[in-house]
């Protein structure tokens, strides 16, 4: 009997799970679900949903007899920010004000104004700023466009402004001062950072330790400890600032990258003494940077003591340890944690599962791999392209060109052109595998895929025909469709189609 393919299996599954729960429920009388959620977890909950489900969320939670204040609403907006749900938070925030008429405070632009950036772009991030009045045109707002430029790394737009805001003397604070530095620091131009840092203690405004971190990388980018240590020892001593354990970390991380791992983990028990029992974000950094010196102890250590202080872990904990633990090559330690989390999980992870299926190809172990994806599919929605990405690119890497290309096909089918983009190293191994091994009929079938995506180019043409030239093949019709899809070849690949084009 012809085994089925394991995803047709788990539709049919799906398919009888449905029809039977839909046979029960036929004659059985319609019962409304209560939603126990509270608003930030309905709302984290939608993930990449389309416009306008944050808006059935809030209004559903209103005719809940639930109430909503801006306060509460502004705190939802910064957690959602915080983990990169930019729409999400976007959507919020417009709710409030054309919905509920909420008014914005002069903060609560400037986080708008961010967000408009992040979702729609610099120029409509620019309307808006230039839609304010003038009153809300303050240095949380001016500070907020500063921040955009600086992110996109637009040089010709951040400087004028912050020439603007000092001459309004909206520039003296450290929050401002740090946004130049690290805008320098983007640019790969650190000796500008360092004239900043100058700057600012020249106007008298205290660096905090963000100024510092800053300036320690400055340092560090040019392969010059000595001084990265002489402003730590600076930080240590100032007596106008509090240190935090962010500035150890950072340490550590440069102490890292220059290999002295004895340093690193020096600056990390420092860093200990500064965790305040309610942040589980030093526990991330220790055990990360732990990992980086290579000590599995440690990373198990700390590990152990966040657990202890934190009852309920969250899914980045997970991700974090499961992180550390792979770079150490730990798989028993990664299979014992992503057991623990499936058993504890609230909403289930790709990014967990995807780091699992990484560890197990490195090791070969392609079953294990398609065992925890046959798992996941059935407990998400959502096909989840990165995984398909992980066993293509193993199944390339093996020139097995049937199972990749199938995983390519199964990607296509759940996505939109424009919504993921075709890795290029992928396409260039296809192409190169199905010219060496003559296949004609394979490189047809990864050019209608590339067509599909809008990828279909020269190049790929160019692969197909020499592909046909080394198969020995004819194809008639090859001419007409690169007439069709207006693609230039060169006077040699022309030479070839000419060839292989003749009946």
């Amino acid at each position: 009997m012809e085994r089925m393919p394991s995803r047709a299996l788990r539709l049919a599954l799906a398919a009888v799970r449905r029809l039977s729960t839909a046979s029960s429920l036929a004659s059985a009388p319609a019962v409304v679900k209560k939603d126990l959620r509270p608003l930030y977890r309905r709302l984290s909950a939608l993930g990449g949903a389309p416009d306008g489900s944050v808006v059935k969320v809030l209004n559903k939670w209103v005719r809940e007899g639930k109430t909503v204040t801006s306060p509460e609403l502004i705190k939802q907006v910064k957690e959602l920010r915080k983990y990169g749900k930019y729409g999400s938070a976007l959507e919020v925030v417009d709710w409030m004000v054309k919905t509920k008429g909420m008014n914005l405070s002069i903060t609560n632009h400037a986080i708008y104004l961010d967000l408009v950036s992040k979702v729609k772009g610099i120029e409509s991030a620019e309307l808006y700023f230039s839609s304010l009045p003038e009153a809300a045109k303050k240095q949380q707002t001016y500070g907020a466009l500063l921040n955009c430029y600086c992110n996109e790394k637009l040089p010709e737009k951040a400087i004028p402004l912050y020439e603007k805001m000092k001459k309004l003397g909206l520039a003296s604070n450290n929050l401002v001062q740090n946004n130049m530095m690290a805008f320098y620091m983007k640019l790969g131009q650190p000796e500008k950072a360092q004239r900043q840092f100058e700057e600012m203690k020249s106007e008298n405004i205290a660096p905090d330790n963000f100024s510092y971190c800053i300036l320690m990388n400055s340092y560090a980018s040019k392969g010059d400890i000595d001084s990265v240590e002489e402003v730590a020892q600076d930080m240590e001593e100032a007596s106008d600032i509090t240190l935090t354990w962010s500035a150890y970390s950072t340490l550590a991380g440069i102490y890292n990258a220059a290999g002295l791992f004895e340093k690193a983990e020096a600056a990390l028990k420092k860093l200990e003494q500064l965790i305040d029992s309610c942040d589980r974000e030093p526990y991330h950094f220790l055990m990360t940077l732990y990992a980086s010196t290579g000590n599995l102890a440690e990373v198990n250590r700390v590990w152990n003591t966040l657990k202890t202080t934190f009852p309920k872990l969250t899914n980045m904990s997970y991700l974090i340890i499961l992180q550390a633990l792979n770079k150490l090559d730990d798989l028993d330690g990664m299979e014992r944690c992503f057991k623990e989390w499936e058993s504890v999980h609230v909403a289930y992870d790709v990014r967990l599962m995807n780091l699992m299926i990484a560890a197990y190809l490195r090791k070969d172990m392609i079953k294990d791999a398609e065992s925890l994806e046959v798992g996941a599919s059935l407990r998400v929605s959502q096909f989840d392209f990165k995984t398909a990405e992980l066993f293509i690119d193993y199944h390339l890497k093996k020139q097995e060109m049937g199972p990749a290309l199938k995983w390519l096909k199964e990607a296509s089918s759940h996505v939109k052109p424009d919504k993921w983009k075709l890795n290029g190293d992928h396409v260039k191994m296809f192409l190169k595998n199905y010219e060496e091994a003559k296949d004609v009929k394979g490189a047809e079938e990864f050019c209608a895929i590339l067509k599909q995506f809008k990828r279909l180019d020269s190049r790929a043409y160019d692969a197909l025909i020499r592909t046909y030239a080394a198969a020995g093949k004819k194809e008639p019709s090859l001419q007409q469709r690169i007439k069709e899809d207006q693609i230039i070849l060169s006077s040699k690949t022309k030479k070839m189609l000419d060839r292989i084009s003749k009946a």
